[in-house]
């Protein structure tokens, strides 16, 4: 069963934990987004942000869900883009085998575009739903 890391806006709880379910069927799911309580923020988020990093370097497939969000078309924050590039990277750089998607299309408003744009002609990433389709 192939591990599979999620990245995306941590605000999206019930659209990830919906994800999830979906998933669980063909994938063992490593990590996903989660909220970290304001009053612990500081405290754990190095330790949070260094174990999602480490599943993202332990995983066969890496999927930026990039949910509608703010208004925004296919959201793409900084840090899942960060996360992403990584992850592409890694396959890059050590020669890793991840497999890597975005959820859908981002809008242009996304500050990312061009190189989501670049990196899905390139063919270093791919739609999910493209994905779907193949199986």
């Amino acid at each position: 069963m192939d591990k599979i890391v999620i990245a995306g806006s941590a605000s999206l709880q019930e659209e990830i934990s919906s994800l999830i379910k979906n998933l669980e069927e063909k994938y063992l799911v490593l990590d996903y987004p989660k909220t970290i309580p304001e009053d612990r923020f500081f405290d754990l988020y190095p330790s949070r942000h260094k174990e999602f990093f480490e599943n993202i370097k332990n995983s066969d497939v890496f999927l930026l869900f990039n949910h509608d969000k703010k208004g925004v078309e296919g959201y793409i924050g900084a840090e899942s883009f960060a996360e992403l590039c990584f992850s592409l990277a890694l396959n890059l750089v050590y020669n890793k085998n991840i497999k890597l998607y975005i959820y859908k299309l981002p809008s242009k408003e996304v500050n990312s575009y061009n190189e989501i744009d670049l990196w899905l002609k390139l063919g270093w990433i791919r739609l999910w739903n493209e994905k779907k389709l193949k199986k």
